[in-house]
């Protein structure tokens, strides 16, 4: 009986042995041939690892080569929770270097991740601080952040780049493509305690930093535009403000301003509504300045001679249902001093003389109706009526803009194509684009422009827009030693109902300078100045001011100057 125990046990013994070996066996079987791969990518997703490299975002600078927006180096501190052992203790000291919450920082390090963020964008000095203290499972990486050293200037051509450095609004979102670069990526091995190896590399990516732009914008003259502006807008009680500057000829925007504005190194902390491009993203009603495409229409057709007259029915005037009005009656006018008095009555007339037909036609040679694609996003087209759907009243409305709706930018171009002798150019931001070197990658050159109106009706314009300022609406816009041209509007907003407001009105001005040979374009619009709405006494003066420094920082010599030097 005894041995034959002995001998179940040592058979019990050798079976469990046997059973226990064949499941070792089984299991290499496993590792080693049925599911080798999955093991290996295992072990290669344990002891191998990826570190983005990331690319220094391009520079923008001005006209002149003067930085506008840069990139500064920074530090992001992150953590690998699943080889921290004592996480309180790293969530402690974290917290009390990085003036963060230790219980959120807490709860980030409890989380069953390879990765996870402490902090974004800290200096070199608190970094130190935190590798000095050789923390385990704690790392980081350098970045970068964008940094706008001028705050608000050039706010809305400018736009801004998020925390992964991409562009969100302006030209860093229009050109981002190019100042974006690309990442790298270095491959390297880790050890058992998740250490990294730095002599074990295996791939490396190198990076490849973004391009650099150089834009139109003068600097000086932006900030020229700037401060005038906010100086007239804080008089004028205005709900919002606009300024372009552009060159005539090549479409160039010298600057660009909207008020509100925001400074764009705290973009985060401002409204959505602060941020808007209005000097493209919205459109309104022109008025009066709209009389300018009526007249260069009229006389690129030779529907009317400079001194035609017509009677402006001293004041009121009926067409189908509805009575103009003039701001001032008038009789007899010609179609000169219908421009530079800013007859609503004396236009309507030019309009039925020259029919819908001819007035819609140059209304969509001067491209209205139509984005003029500048390089910024959110464009609008504005508002343009297909002839077929004019009401009986549109003749008298549209010439003297209403029924029709612009953006500043729009209007800024219509009267670029009267001071540069009658084509139409292409506005843009975008000078030229270098890489990191210096070298030219693209630039850009305006070859888009073309002829819509004759010169001789660029020529006879001109000068009717000269005696706007020197004797019309537009005297406030005068400027000593310098001919100026331009054009006056004051728009009724519409209401909800739809119906025409007596309370509320958009304020315009839009001129060049000299004109003889123009070297700006500019337009300044004020939505509901108050008490005063009238554009050529809130907005002539505007213009006056930002075009005479303008003209004096370009080296622009008066016209008595001019004279002189030829008597000499």
């Amino acid at each position: 009986m005894h041995i034959r125990a002995q001998k179940a046990r040592l058979a019990a013994v050798f079976f469990s042995y046997l059973f226990i070996i064949g499941v070792i066996f089984l299991r290499l079987l496993d590792i080693q041939l049925l599911n080798n791969n999955s093991f290996v990518k295992l072990a290669d997703a344990q002891h191998q690892t990826s570190i983005t490299l990331y690319p220094q975002r391009g520079m923008i600078y001005d006209r002149n080569e003067k930085i506008l927006a840069l990139s500064l180096k920074m530090f992001s501190v992150y953590a690998v929770p699943q080889t921290i052992k004592d996480k309180e203790k790293t969530a402690q000291v974290l917290s009390e270097i990085l003036d963060i919450d230790e219980q959120s920082l807490m709860a980030r390090l409890s989380r069953k991740k390879s990765f996870v963020w402490v902090k974004r964008r800290i200096d070199e000095k608190t970094i130190k601080c935190i590798t000095g203290l050789n923390l385990a499972g704690v790392g980081y990486r350098r970045e970068y952040k964008r940094y706008y050293p001028n705050g608000e200037l050039a706010a809305h051509v400018l736009g801004f780049s998020g925390m992964d450095d991409r562009g969100l609004e302006g030209g860093e979102l229009y050109y981002d493509r190019y100042l974006k670069g690309q990442l790298g990526r270095r491959s390297i091995l880790r050890d058992a305690k998740q250490r990294i190896l730095p002599a074990f590399e295996y791939e490396l990516i190198p990076v490849v930093d973004g391009y650099n732009l150089v834009l139109t914008v003068d600097e000086v003259i932006q900030h020229i535009v700037e401060e005038e502006l906010k100086n007239a807008f804080a008089k004028s009680n205005a709900k919002a403000a606009s300024v372009v500057v552009m060159n005539p000829y090549t479409g160039e925007i010298y600057a660009l301003a909207n008020l509100p504005s925001y400074n764009l190194n705290f973009y985060q902390e401002t409204d959505t509504e602060l941020r808007r491009n209005r000097a493209i993203t919205d459109f309104f009603e022109p008025g009066s300045t709209f009389k300018i495409i009526t007249a260069s229409a009229a006389l690129n057709e030779n529907i009317v001679k400079p001194n035609d007259t017509f009677f402006c029915e001293n004041g009121e005037y009926r067409i189908a249902n509805h009575t103009l009005h003039d701001h001032k009656p008038h009789g007899e006018l010609t179609f000169i001093e219908i421009i530079e008095k800013s007859s609503n009555i004396g236009v309507a007339k030019i309009a039925q003389k020259m029919g819908g037909r001819i007035l819609q036609k140059h209304i969509e040679l001067f491209a209205f109706g139509e984005k003029t694609r500048i390089d910024l996003p959110g464009e609008t087209a504005g508002m343009v009526r297909n002839l077929e759907d004019w009401s009986k009243t549109s003749i008298g409305a549209i010439p003297m803009g209403q029924e029709i709706a612009v953006s500043v930018l729009q209007m800024t171009r219509a009267m670029a194509v009267i001071a540069n002798g009658g084509n139409l150019v292409q506005p843009h931001i975008l000078r030229k684009i270098m890489d990191v070197n210096g070298e030219l990658i693209q630039e850009f050159s305006c070859k888009n422009s073309s002829r819509i109106i004759s010169r001789r009706t660029a020529s006879i314009m001109k000068q009717i827009l000269k005696r706007v300022v020197a004797s019309g609406t537009g005297k406030q816009a005068k400027i000593n030693g310098y001919e100026t041209a331009g054009k006056t509007g004051t728009a009724q907003k519409v209401e909800p109902n739809g119906t025409y407001s007596h309370s509320k009105f958009i304020a315009s001005f839009v001129g060049f300078a000299p004109v003889k040979k123009p070297r700006v374009v500019v337009m300044v619009v004020m939505d509901e100045p108050r008490p005063v709405y009238y554009g050529g006494v809130v907005c002539a003066p505007v213009f006056k001011n930002i075009t005479e420094r303008i003209l004096k920082y370009l080296n622009v010599p008066k016209s008595d100057e001019r004279v002189a030097r030829q008597v000499k």
